[in-house]
């Protein structure tokens, strides 16, 4: 869809798109396209991208029964290269990640090319909107995203300057990538499955506590050893840069380095290496709430005359849900919060219920009361609703995104009828 962030996304990456070390794109058309499942054509942004035969890092890795840490160093220093030039434009790619590192081709020799812009940004040194996936995030990230939080609750920050982070995150993630491509397993992990980062793995990133078991790296050379330590310094000061990286003997060896690493065969079994992707999307979703621009506070807490007027208005009784709203029943607040509910099942479902039925009735519920909502009409139709249940499997982020239009919409409109630049927290 042809909207501020895809065009930023776009430009972004049409600033760093002359490397050969990523992934270039060679045209871009916005056009109003009418899909057959939409009642009216929308704007959109279509990107023609360079094909990508060679498949992502993990499976190239699987494909390779001797994946040595030669091969490693030369991936590592296509990376690094990639960054090099973005932040040499000043640009946070935020998202790097093994799925966002394609091959171009099948070839022995073919070039690794980085991709997905989607949450690259400028670096003015003011980065403080936490992206990121729990095995590949910085600890400043997490502090970021913890004065990020403080700061929305109206806790006032302790310093006077907020916490901010910057390109060398990019860094951090990198030293992760090399950890897992030369045993197979990432260096922080928890041994709760979560949604979230749990405590132990939270502690672990926050002090940099890992370490290198010698099953896996008996065999491999203390230069790659120390590049991953000096990467996965907790103080990004103390982190070498991407000058640092390019400059690292790991990379310029002349050596055989020809001893085959263990990753290739644990990346050989398919079900645990798309285990871990789908962690690593389940865990994304969740952190990119902070994208949604909703941020639900409580009641109890707002001082907005509108609102507290509201809160202390009549409940409405049993009766208000049997009647159907398509007869002029609907309640505002109720449908507001029927909305609400279908956000908080896309970026936090309850652990243990089957997902896609709740999805499915709290979806319901909340088209119920929002029948009138003509850019919910149209973004549901895009995902295969038929007005009980959706019929195909369902991007949850969108989803998530069409109804927080749908929520601004709405509470725009009763801005307008109730008082002329009244303040809503959401």
């Amino acid at each position: 869809i042809d909207r501020p962030k895809a065009r930023n996304e776009v430009r972004l990456h049409m600033m760093c798109t002359s490397h050969p070390n990523i992934v270039q794109i060679l045209e871009v058309y916005a056009n109003s396209v009418q899909f057959p499942h939409e009642s009216s054509p929308r704007a959109r942004l279509l990107i023609v991208m360079e094909m990508m035969e060679g498949g992502e890092l993990f499976h190239r890795i699987s494909q390779h029964r001797h994946f040595t840490e030669k091969m490693a160093s030369q991936v590592t220093k296509q990376i690094a290269q990639a960054l090099e030039h973005c932040h040499s434009l000043n640009i946070a790619h935020r998202d790097l990640k093994p799925e966002n590192l394609l091959f171009k081709d099948n070839s022995l020799d073919a070039p690794v090319k980085l991709c997905d812009f989607g949450f690259a940004k400028i670096d003015q040194g003011d980065l403080m909107t936490p992206q990121f996936t729990p095995y590949y995030v910085a600890p400043q990230v997490l502090e970021a995203q913890r004065r990020h939080q403080k700061e929305k609750s109206g806790i006032i920050p302790t310093s006077p300057t907020p916490y901010t982070y910057n390109k060398s995150c990019d860094l951090w993630s990198l030293g992760v990538i090399i950890y897992v491509m030369l045993c197979g397993y990432p260096p922080f992990y928890s041994k709760h499955h979560s949604r979230t980062i749990p405590k132990d793995m939270r502690k672990k990133i926050m002090t940099g506590s890992f370490d290198f078991p010698e099953d896996e790296w008996s065999q491999i050379s203390e230069m790659a050893k120390d590049i991953v330590r000096k990467l996965l310094k907790v103080k990004p000061e103390e982190r070498l840069t991407i000058e640092g990286v390019l400059a690292h003997p790991w990379l310029n060896c002349t050596e055989a380095l020809d001893n085959v690493l263990p990753s290739a065969q644990m990346m050989m079994d398919k079900a645990v290496v798309a285990g871990i992707q789908q962690a690593h999307a389940e865990q994304l979703a969740n952190m990119r709430i902070q994208d949604l621009n909703v941020s639900l506070k409580p009641l109890s807490s707002v001082n907005n005359p509108i609102l507290r007027k509201r809160k202390l208005g009549t409940k409405p009784n049993d009766n208000f849900f049997i009647n159907d709203p398509e007869n002029g029943a609907e309640d505002s607040n109720v449908a507001l919060e029927k909305l609400r509910d279908v956000i908080a099942q896309c970026i936090l479902p309850q652990a243990g219920e089957n997902e896609d039925e709740k999805l499915n009735e709290v979806m319901y519920e909340a088209w119920r009361f929002n029948r009138d909502c003509k850019l919910l009409r149209d973004g549901l139709q895009g995902l295969s609703w038929d007005g009980r249940a959706f019929s195909d499997k369902v991007d949850r982020l969108k989803l998530a995104e069409i109804v927080k239009q749908a929520i601004e919409e709405k509470t725009n409109l009763e801005d307008s009828q109730y008082r002329k630049g009244a303040l809503y927290y959401y």
